[in-house]
């Protein structure tokens, strides 16, 4: 109960993320230009980055659907490891340096990281990943236990001339009942959210390297075709698909030979499911594009539903009221559990003191 009250409080404030870090200063003032302004070339883009971080490597370009005038690279001290904080936000009608990018700062920054490991990392993920399966064992009984325990009161009774346990008793159970099926949705999104690294790993070794299989031992290109006829090549085998994501070759989502677009939809539920086409990084052509895996998309469509980050702000403060009204439930639960502990232990002192009592006494 404990654990699962410091995620709903701490998931709170998360909800609105986008909105507080702008609030915040900690997302990049984008220039009012002209509308229609044109984009410049990406290799401009990748250009820039590289001078900004001299010293590092460019592993990735990302696109938010939502920022479409920005990108943001990901560079690093070499082409495998983790790029840490070297994340630059470009406006792409400009090549114009906006920020430096830092993950994780900011309070909303190190709310996040609370809410997803507790600084633990790996084995953090895995244990609140437990927490959430827990947390829906709990629904799945209090729905068994609901319909007995109501048999004899109207549905949304609260008994508000009984003691203060029994009116908490039936709050919790009314505000339970209410949101039930957001409670079980958010703490199951939430439980696979936990499992993202093991399944990208999962991922990587399984479809990446089946789709890279035949460049395995091809060295890599010592000149690379220019990025944006890569991404040319990938939006046309895509179709009405726009790119999401641009992986450098080397790097852990493409391979030594490849430029790995990741691309998706439009729509509000597609836009999330992302589809890699790998190009051939010293010819240009396009060797593979197929579907990520059924437990990668199940991943993808997780993490905005957790957060209800499908349908604007109206749905965000659809899920923040939800959300206090889970706190309720889970701080009512927790004072109901004390109160009969406390309640019950004078009982068990004495009937310990009768079962121990010498014949006679």
């Amino acid at each position: 109960m404990a654990f699962l009250l410091l995620l709903c409080l701490t998931g709170l404030p998360l909800i609105f993320h986008h909105e507080l870090n702008h609030a915040l200063g900690y997302e990049a003032a984008v220039p009012d230009l002209a509308p229609g302004t044109p984009f410049v070339p990406l290799d401009r883009i990748a250009a820039a980055a590289i001078a900004h971080k001299p010293g590092e490597v460019l592993q990735f370009l990302y696109f938010d659907p939502d920022e479409t005038n920005t990108v943001l690279a990901g560079l690093g001290k070499t082409l495998k490891t983790a790029p840490s904080d070297s994340f630059v936000v470009l406006d792409r009608r400009t090549a114009q340096v906006l920020a430096d990018d830092k993950p994780g700062a900011g309070p909303i920054g190190f709310l996040l990281q609370l809410h997803t490991d507790m600084f633990l990392g790996l084995p953090g993920k895995l244990f609140l990943g437990a927490m959430g399966l827990v947390f829906a064992a709990a629904i799945i009984s209090g729905i068994v236990l609901y319909g007995p325990f109501m048999k004899k009161l109207d549905f949304g009774t609260v008994r508000r001339k009984r003691s203060s346990r029994i009116k908490w008793l039936d709050w919790h159970n009314l505000i339970g009942i209410s949101t039930l099926a957001w409670a079980l949705v958010v703490g199951t999104t939430g439980t696979v959210n936990t499992w993202a690294d093991l399944m990208l790993k999962m991922w990587q070794g399984g479809q990446l390297a089946e789709m890279t299989a035949p460049y395995r031992d091809v060295p890599r290109p010592l000149t690379l075709v220019s990025l944006d006829a890569a991404m040319s090549t990938a939006r046309t085998a895509a179709g009405t698909m726009t790119p999401r994501l641009v992986a450098f070759p080397g790097t852990g989502f493409s391979s030594n030979n490849h430029y790995a677009v990741f691309m998706a939809e439009s729509t509000p539920l597609t836009a999330r499911l992302l589809m890699p086409a790998l190009i051939d990084a010293g010819t240009g052509q396009i060797t593979d594009m197929r579907a990520m895996p059924w437990y990668i998309q199940a991943l993808f469509l997780s993490q905005p539903l957790h957060f209800g980050d499908y349908g604007g702000l109206p749905l965000k403060i659809i899920w923040a009221v939800l959300d206090v009204a889970t706190i309720v439930v889970l701080a009512s639960g927790l004072y109901l559990w004390l109160v009969r502990r406390r309640s019950a232990l004078p009982r068990l002192t004495a009937s310990r003191t009768l079962t121990t009592a010498e014949p006679g006494e």
